[in-house]
């Protein structure tokens, strides 16, 4: 039986995560399980589960917390220190699924006590990737990618072989607005932007997705996570979402992984890894999807690409840089603050006036990502106003 724990249980992945492992009870027993505020579903869940431990990020919650656990032998704790020491219990397997860089301590926290660690936040290699990295080596912890795309390359990457892997193929389902134009994108409203065509995804993932800014993150993420020139990974816009991504060899072979878009496939391979699991979803029916369309991003019409890219390219502060100031953009966009397109204008501009060192340590890493949040906001205001 293995243990797992669950950091961001209430979110999207975090309910997907709990539906498979509940859907395997003998295969798994949970450890811990973390929410930022939402005590009602995570006392729900601690408790369907038997968790041993509940822990809310905001500590102001514990109270409610611990009544609604009141007459179980379930755990309860509260506190961003809290978070850190659940992710820090021994799991056999963690699934970080907290959203933004309030996940970054907490990610930390899990490689360094070893065991599998699975990324399904894309923030911990974006912003602090070489810092991940040489943690994950120095504790001897595995990592193992959730996001559809990454999950996908790793089902089809040979380690063995990456001097013969000529390219990787990232796809991208477009979005929503994947064929509106630049003056039609200016009226975008919160709630089209959140209204992904094929994934069902939290407010903050799904607007990445319709600016493509997900694809950059997921571009500077497959950088880290595979040994491969950042040049000789691509990205292809294909609607259907049914190639997750694919891997092309020297030999000309191209090696695609497909499945639903559901997001408990990959998680339940890393679930289950290097076994396989059974998952409750239909078998992929290609007959009564017809076809399968590709075509080239336009980063003129979705300038986060090119933002992305360029992060990558320059390295050091730059990916830490753009995340930080795109989640401030998404937010104020989603409170109505500013404009659709001004999400990638806003992060732009963070980049072009703040240019720290490289970042060495954990600390130097949420520093950068605090300054940059200010200047982002700073021009969040400045378009309010």
């Amino acid at each position: 039986m293995k243990t797992v724990t669950i950091l961001g249980a209430t979110g999207s992945v975090g309910t997907s995560t709990l539906d498979l492992v509940e859907r395997a009870p003998g295969d798994f027993r949970v450890k811990a399980l973390t929410a930022n505020c939402d005590v009602e579903g995570l006392a729900a869940a601690a408790i369907r589960t038997n968790a041993e431990l509940a822990v809310v990020a905001d500590e102001s919650c514990l109270p409610a917390l611990r009544d609604a656990l009141r007459g179980t032998n379930i755990g309860a704790a509260g506190g961003a220190q809290a978070v850190c020491d659940a992710a820090r219990s021994g799991a056999d397997l963690t699934m970080a699924a907290i959203v933004g860089c309030a996940g970054l301590s907490p990610v930390m926290a899990a490689i360094e006590q070893g065991g599998t660690v699975v990324l399904a936040n894309k923030e911990p290699l974006v912003s602090a990737g070489d810092v991940i990295l040489a943690a994950a080596k120095a504790s001897g912890a595995t990592l193992l990618p959730a996001d559809s795309e990454h999950n996908a390359i790793f089902q089809c990457f040979a380690p063995d072989q990456a001097d013969r892997v000529r390219r990787i193929v990232l796809t991208a389902s477009g979005g929503p607005f994947r064929d509106w134009s630049t003056e039609r994108m200016r009226s975008v409203t919160p709630e089209q932007a959140v209204a992904h065509p094929n994934w069902s995804m939290g407010a903050k993932i799904s607007v990445d997705s319709a600016t493509l800014m997900n694809k950059g993150l997921e571009l500077i993420e497959a950088a880290r996570l595979f040994p491969i020139d950042p040049d000789r990974i691509e990205i292809v816009v294909h609607p259907q979402s049914v190639i997750h991504s694919m891997v092309e060899y020297t030999d000309g072979s191209t090696l695609a992984q497909l499945g639903p878009p559901d997001m408990r496939v990959p998680i339940a391979h890393c679930l289950a890894w290097p076994d396989r699991m059974a998952t409750p979803m239909a078998p992929l029916d290609l007959v009564a999807i017809g076809r399968l369309d590709f075509e080239a991003p336009d980063v003129t019409r979705f300038p986060a690409l090119g933002l992305a890219r360029r992060a990558l390219d320059a390295g050091g502060a730059r990916p830490a840089i753009l995340n930080a100031a795109n989640e401030v953009a998404v937010a104020a966009f989603l409170d109505r603050k500013i404009g659709f397109l001004e999400i990638a204008a806003i992060v732009a501009d963070t980049l072009d006036r703040y240019d720290p060192p490289a970042p060495q340590t954990l600390d130097d890493v949420l520093a950068i990502d605090a300054e940059a949040r200010t200047m982002a906001g700073e021009r969040v205001e400045d378009c309010v106003n």
